[in-house]
């Protein structure tokens, strides 16, 4: 039934423009709603500004990431800071409602993804990688992964039209060393889209000032008013240095003068379970690289 009522709200989203001539179809699966947005959220706007399409879409609704508030009340809390933060991205945001915390690779929700990229007639698809600490995220990456070749398959989720070419399936940043450390295949310079992106996670009030501040102990810290806030989150999520793999994929992708001047930057692996592109067809799916 839960399927049935999704593919009939879907199917009211006006997916013509997802097959806009010249235009890129970008989707990105986090496990709650702000994880997208912290490693995608300027390449996102990179996109949208060139009017391209972009959709984030949360797997779980977010329920239990709060101190003090939990269930239903911090499940609707958080879907309509996900609906602002859309806005100030200037994307489409989709929180689905599945219990945070609890989520589990099945079957059900794997075909739930095959049917959303498909409507969403993605040409990129990006998502957490497999070896994390929270096995969320960990589940919403092998749910994408198992849908990356699913997703071109006819017999499988038969309701919906499988897609012509498989999308390149791209794995978000983290820190993680093992089993293997991540690799910036893809890096995208958003030093003009950073304040945009401070400006869009601040739309997330009970995760950047209170939950976060919360689990890392400085919740004694975050200012009270709006415009201190946001000079707060600025400093705070500021990162350190590019590193030496993050300046040679900026230099192989916008050559070295352009790479100099980058100040913030997301990046990317790609992952092999999709479509392998070639340098040519990365460059096509990103125009935002510019040399």
């Amino acid at each position: 039934m839960k399927n049935l009522i999704m593919s009939v709200l879907l199917a009211f989203v006006p997916l013509l423009i997802f097959s806009q001539q010249g235009k890129i179809n970008v989707i990105v699966f986090g496990a709650h709603p702000d994880d997208c947005d912290g490693k995608a959220g300027g390449t996102a706007i990179e996109f949208a500004k060139r009017g391209h399409n972009v959709l984030f879409v949360s797997i779980t609704d977010g329920s239990a990431g709060h101190q003090e508030i939990g269930g239903a009340p911090l499940a609707n809390i958080r879907k309509l800071e996900a609906q602002e933060a859309g806005k100030r991205f200037g994307i489409k945001y989709l929180v689905l409602d599945h219990p945070d915390g609890k989520l589990m690779p099945t079957l059900e929700i794997r075909d739930e993804i095959i049917r959303l990229i498909r409507q969403w007639n993605a040409d990129i698809v990006i998502v957490h990688r497999p070896n994390d600490y929270h096995p969320d995220h960990r589940y919403t990456s092998t749910l994408v992964q198992d849908a990356a070749y699913m997703v071109i398959v006819p017999n499988i989720v038969p309701d919906t039209p499988p897609l012509k070419k498989n999308p390149v399936f791209l794995y978000m940043e983290d820190n993680f060393q093992k089993p293997q450390p991540f690799s910036p295949d893809i890096v995208i310079d958003i030093t003009d889209s950073w304040d945009q992106k401070i400006y869009a996670l601040a739309a997330h009030v009970s995760q950047m000032f209170e939950w976060l501040p919360w689990t890392s102990g400085t919740l004694d810290k975050v200012p009270a008013g709006e415009a201190e806030r946001l000079e707060w989150l600025k400093k705070t999520r500021q990162p350190g240095e590019l590193s030496k793999e993050k300046m040679a994929s900026l230099v192989k992708w916008y050559g070295a003068e352009r790479a100099k001047k980058v100040k913030f930057a997301e990046a990317f692996e790609i992952c092999e379970y999709g479509r392998r592109p070639s340098e040519k067809q990365i460059r096509e799916l990103f125009p935002m690289m510019i040399k």
